[in-house]
């Protein structure tokens, strides 16, 4: 393959980073009062680049000496993440312009996180994946604390900081585990050596089995997956709300893909060892994110664990090991990205006298006050606890199919128990928008543009079920990778 075609291999990867630095040089010169132009020209770069992945139907390629990969499966998650920055932008469009908040850097900051984590998903080398995972948290470490005035905030960015730190050191420790026993660090190599040592029966070396569980680690850091959910309730609460509302969607889409990419593929040969290990983690994040959102009172921290949950019901798919389960995965995330843009960009707009609200009792008496953003919220609600017809209820059926399908009967179990357990919380919260008695009402300024993202999410999350064609074609293509 010559040089010109490898670089079409990455067409959307460079049309996002040459519009981050040509936004970043125009931001220098102009200063904040470009920060709305920036952010809708940013916006328009990720569709750019979103277009380019289309249609997600394309041959297999490597490029780069094999650091890069390019498949069905990775142009639709990238596809995926690009969406989701986009959706976050779009909605964060009317809370850059509050003077407070009016930085130019924001918009840019998600287009490199968004560049960091396009790379990573098509990573064929632990160390092409380590430069898009380090390129996409340094951005979002600044994220994190992009409210720097905000004593709550910085706390957040600090964690934030110190965790993700701490997981890059694991996961490099596991990759040189790794490297020692089989001398590479290429996926298809290391997948050769694996493979060749299962079809022989020679047992894995116990030091490349520590590896592949540091590297499994530290991507359970970065899905916010038990024991390693430490981070999310307070970073999730102490950012600002849109910031939040990405950390909730594309950074999670891209390490759950290279989760799967990972155990899918270059230990796919110790399937029995990653299994355990992930049905583990899976029962423990769904137990985990039902009981611990019982007692929460900030509707972001609820959120935060309701997340974890989440992505216990996605491992449960990944601990398959099969291309129904991924299907399942990638039906789930791509429905939950819009669920999750839809309710965090609801908590975005409480405000009572000016001022950001975050109580679920907030929202008390808000069908009497803001019937339209009840309704909205409940259908939110609904979706997220898994009740059908709406989307939520989708992605979990997927999942609990494939696996009853591979007889991990006890994972679908849990699933469904903590599912309804989940369903009180969530329920709860329609429970004080409809039956208590309402206080002080919110101010129901949304603008146009945030409206516009809101009703996209709403109409996806709603009917979903008229047309699920569409999606479920491009997640059978995607995980037909594995097959």
């Amino acid at each position: 393959m010559n040089d010109l075609s490898e670089l079409a291999l990455i067409y959307p990867e460079l049309t996002v980073l040459v519009g981050a630095l040509l936004l970043l040089v125009f931001g220098a010169l102009r200063g904040a009062r470009a920060t709305g132009g920036i952010t809708l020209l940013s916006m328009g770069v990720m569709i750019a680049a979103a277009w380019q992945l289309l249609p997600l139907d394309t041959p297999d390629n490597t490029a780069f000496n094999d650091l890069i990969i390019v498949s069905n499966f990775t142009q639709f998650v990238k596809f995926m993440v690009l969406i989701a920055s986009t959706l976050v932008l779009g909605m964060s469009f009317n809370w850059l312009a509050i003077a407070p908040h009016k930085k130019f850097e924001y918009p840019i900051l998600v287009l490199l996180s968004t560049v960091g984590l396009m790379v990573m998903v098509s990573a064929n080398d632990l160390l092409t994946l380590y430069l898009g995972l380090e390129l996409s948290s340094l951005a979002l470490y600044v994220l994190a604390a992009y409210d720097r005035d905000n004593a709550v905030s910085s706390e957040a960015g600090v964690k934030y900081f110190v965790l993700g730190a701490l997981s890059s050191g694991i996961l490099l420790f596991g990759a040189s585990l790794i490297y020692g026993y089989t001398g590479t660090t290429n996926f298809s190599v290391i997948g050769e050596v694996f493979g060749a040592a299962g079809e022989s029966g020679t047992p894995v070396a116990y030091g490349a089995v520590v590896g592949l569980v540091m590297l499994v680690v530290a991507l359970s850091f970065k899905i916010s997956a038990v024991p390693f959910h430490m981070w999310t309730p307070d970073v999730y609460q102490g950012a600002p709300t849109p910031v939040t509302m990405l950390f909730a969607t594309s950074p999670k889409i891209a390490a759950m893909a290279i989760f799967m990419r990972l155990l899918m593929d270059p230990f796919s040969g110790m399937f029995p060892d990653w299994q355990n290990i992930l049905a583990i983690i899976a029962v423990a994040s769904m137990a985990i994110g039902a009981f611990g959102a019982l007692t929460q009172t900030n509707i972001k921290r609820l959120l935060a664990y309701g997340s974890i949950g989440h992505v216990g019901y996605m491992l449960v798919g990944l601990a398959t090991g099969t291309p129904e389960g991924i299907k399942g995965v990638l039906i789930y995330f791509a429905l939950y990205l819009f669920m999750s843009v839809g309710t965090f960009g609801f908590v975005l707009f409480m405000r009572r006298a000016g001022e950001q609200v975050e109580n679920i009792s907030d929202l008390a008496g808000l069908s009497k006050t803001s019937p339209r953003g009840a309704l909205f919220m409940l259908l939110m609600m609904f979706s997220m606890a898994g009740i059908p017809p709406f989307a939520g209820f989708y992605g979990k059926l997927f999942i609990f199919l494939s696996a009853i399908e591979s007889g991990l009967y006890f994972l679908a179990v849990v699933g469904v128990l903590t599912s309804v357990v989940a369903a009180y919380y969530y329920l709860k919260v329609i429970k004080v928008m409809y039956f208590d008695e309402p206080v002080l009402g919110l101010e129901r300024d949304v603008p146009l543009f945030s409206q516009t993202v809101l009703a996209i999410c709403a109409l996806v999350t709603a009917l979903f079920f008229l047309y699920p064609a569409a999606l479920l074609d491009a997640a059978s293509l995607a995980a037909g990778v594995f097959s």
